[in-house]
C-alpha cells in the first residue's frame, strides 16, 4: 500500500469475490458489491469484475487466484468469522502458499474486546488467523480486524462492517482519477436512440455512455449516464446529449429515475 499516491496515467483495477452460501442460495441480499464499487471508485480505482463463490475452498481459491493477477487489487467479503464454515483465510493462505498463523496484534485486539464479552474463546480466537505475513485492517465495529496481503483484501462480508474496514484504508491504496457520472433522463426508449447514443460516445475521447431503461406512468423510458474521469467533459456531453434528446422531442425525466 501507498500513502494515497495517485498515478493519474494508469488506470487502477480491482476484483471482488463475494464469498457465502448464504449470497447464493438467496437467503442473504448481497450489499457489499455497490459500496465497495463506490468506495474504489472515490479512491480512484475501478471495480472491473465480481465473482460469487460458495463456501468452498477451491472455489475461493480458483477466484482469488485469478482476480489477483488479473487487477490490481482483489478483495473479498465474507468468510473471516468464527465459526467453521469461515475458510476464507485459510483458502488465501493456500492460494499464497503459505500457513495460517495467529496474528499477535489480532489476538491483543480480540482480547481486549472480549475481556468484559465473556472472554476469548475458541471461535473467537480464530478471528485472530491470518496468512503468515499478512497486516491487519483496522475495525472499530466489531473488534475482529480485516487483513491484507500483498494486493488481497479480506473484509468481513456484514455491510456496516465492511463500510468500517473501508473507512479505514481510505486514502492509502495508490489510485487514479475517480470516474464521475453524469445522469440523463427521458422517455426515450433506447432502441430508438442506439444510434445517437454511440455517434455522441465515438465523437468524444474519453467518454463511456450506458444506457439503462425504466418503466414508469405506463411509459417506456431510460437512463443515459456519462462516464469520464473528466467532470467537465462528463457533463459537456450529457448537456448535448439532453439537447439532442429534447430536440427529437423526447420528454425530459429531471435527475432520471
Amino acid at each position: 500500500m501507498s500513502n494515497g499516491g495517485r498515478d493519474l496515467s494508469k488506470v487502477w483495477t480491482a476484483g471482488l469475490a463475494v464469498i457465502g452460501d448464504e449470497i447464493l442460495s438467496g437467503r442473504t441480499q448481497d450489499k457489499n458489491i455497490a459500496q465497495v464499487a463506490t468506495w474504489l471508485n472515490a479512491q480512484g480505482i475501478r471495480l472491473a469484475e465480481v465473482r460469487v463463490v460458495p463456501d468452498v475452498e477451491a472455489r475461493i481459491v480458483e477466484a482469488v487466484d485469478a482476480l489477483r493477477h488479473r487487477y490490481d487489487y482483489c478483495f473479498t467479503t465474507g468468510g473471516i468469522g468464527p465459526t467453521h464454515d469461515d475458510i476464507t483465510v485459510d483458502a488465501i493462505a493456500k492460494a499464497l502458499g503459505v500457513p495460517v498463523v495467529i496474528h499477535p496484534a489480532a489476538r491483543a485486539i480480540l482480547e481486549g474486546y472480549y475481556e468484559n464479552r465473556g472472554g476469548l474463546n475458541e471461535g473467537r480466537l480464530r478471528m485472530a488467523r491470518v496468512p503468515e505475513g499478512a497486516e491487519l485492517i483496522e475495525n472499530q465495529m466489531s473488534g475482529a480486524p480485516g487483513i491484507q496481503i500483498g494486493n488481497l483484501f479480506l473484509m468481513a462480508g456484514v455491510p456496516h462492517i465492511t463500510a468500517g474496514m473501508l473507512d479505514a484504508l481510505t486514502g492509502k491504496l495508490e489510485g487514479g482519477r475517480p470516474l464521475v457520472s453524469v445522469t440523463v433522463g427521458a422517455f426515450a426508449p433506447e432502441s430508438e436512440v442506439a444510434d445517437m447514443l454511440r455517434m455522441a460516445e465515438q465523437a468524444a475521447d474519453g467518454i463511456s455512455i450506458g444506457s439503462y431503461p425504466f418503466f414508469k406512468e405506463g411509459r417506456v423510458g431510460s437512463n443515459f449516464v456519462v462516464r469520464s474521469e473528466d467532470a467537465d467533459r462528463a457533463q459537456a456531453v450529457a448537456d448535448s446529449l439532453a439537447d439532442q434528446l429534447a430536440d427529437l422531442g423526447y420528454e425530459p425525466v429531471a435527475g432520471g429515475i
